[in-house]
């Protein structure tokens, strides 16, 4: 439907992905696989969420007319209609995952404000500085500048201050948490025929991508492995890797993924991350992928990382290499 309403021909075939969060980057590395395959010559591939407006479902009773009632679930974010023989700990909420990650991870509630703030000053930043601003098209009827979740006055006094969510004693907070926003993103990727046609030169290569699973619990975990892979896939390794997107589903989630891979934070979301841009789910891929394309075209560096954690315990990361170099 988005294809047809986009004014795609309708001689273009289309497909509909869905790995939750990891939706669109999921959709570039099925794209990429039809271009290498040479299957297909242009892929265009994205995703969509309107957090605001997702749908309250009634699960279809076993028989009609039933006594009892019935109860409406919210199909925004997390598990709903939930088998009853799945494990309870695999089926906590996003935000009671995270704070069990933040525990066995050891990271601290100051960690994660620090994180959340800078989110929020590199994003700001960055709009100030015009990098956002030829990658984002006008809607109409909407006025909007810029992303409006970005909190140009937030302190880590003000962060300190919000109430835990989850746990009364825990450490996530409304503020190192993603917004739930609505939104949409879009990437062209193409074969060399595909650039010779349409007369314009790539901004990056896709050179490597990787999938990994862990406990559904410790979803926000899940990238570290995917990008490993997505890195041995590409022959490079991280002291190569100049600049990542890290999709920030949660600060501590975040966190534990940098850590783990044992790189600086400076290299990480250089012009701010899903904290203060939002966490559209099914966007969030090709947001992330493009920021990092354009990141790598305004800095000169060769390669980059594209990652996200996607609920149900699994992560996706894309590798980039800068082609005008």
């Amino acid at each position: 439907m988005a294809g047809l309403l986009a004014g795609v021909p309708v001689s273009v075939s289309a497909g509909t992905v869905n790995r939750l969060c990891g939706s669109s980057l999921d959709a570039a590395i099925v794209g990429a696989r039809q271009i290498a395959l040479g299957e297909s010559d242009l892929v265009l591939v994205g995703g969509t969420e309107s957090m605001t407006r997702a749908p309250w479902v009634v699960p279809k009773p076993s028989r009609a007319f039933p006594a009892g009632n019935s109860e409406m679930v919210s199909t925004a974010l997390g598990w709903r209609l939930v088998n009853p023989v799945m494990p309870p700990e695999w089926t906590v909420s996003l935000g009671e995952a995270t704070e069990q990650l933040a525990e066995r991870e050891r990271i601290s509630r100051e960690d994660q404000d620090e994180f959340a703030l800078r989110s929020h000053q590199r994003a700001a930043t960055a709009w100030d500085e015009g990098f956002y601003h030829d990658q984002v098209i006008a809607l109409p009827g909407i006025d909007l500048s810029t992303d409006e979740s970005v909190r140009r006055g937030t302190t880590l006094e003000k962060l300190a201050n919000l109430r835990p969510v989850f746990r009364a004693d825990g450490t996530v907070t409304a503020g190192n948490a993603s917004p739930l926003n609505d939104g949409a993103s879009g990437a062209l990727l193409g074969s060399e025929r595909a650039a010779a046609v349409l007369g314009m030169l790539p901004t990056a290569r896709l050179a490597g991508w990787g999938a990994a699973a862990c406990e559904p619990q410790y979803f926000g975990y899940a990238p570290v492995e995917a990008a490993n892979i997505a890195l041995r896939r590409a022959g490079i390794g991280w002291d190569d890797v100049a600049t990542i997107e890290l999709n920030e589903a949660f600060a501590a989630q975040a966190l534990a993924c940098i850590r783990a891979w044992g790189i600086e934070l400076d290299r990480v979301n250089a012009h701010g991350g899903a904290i203060a841009i939002g966490h559209p789910l099914g966007a969030s891929g090709t947001r992330i992928l493009g920021t990092l394309a354009r990141s790598l075209a305004s800095s000169g560096d060769r390669w980059g990382v594209a990652a996200i954690c996607i609920g149900v315990g699994q992560g996706l990361a894309i590798v980039l290499e800068n082609v005008a170099l």
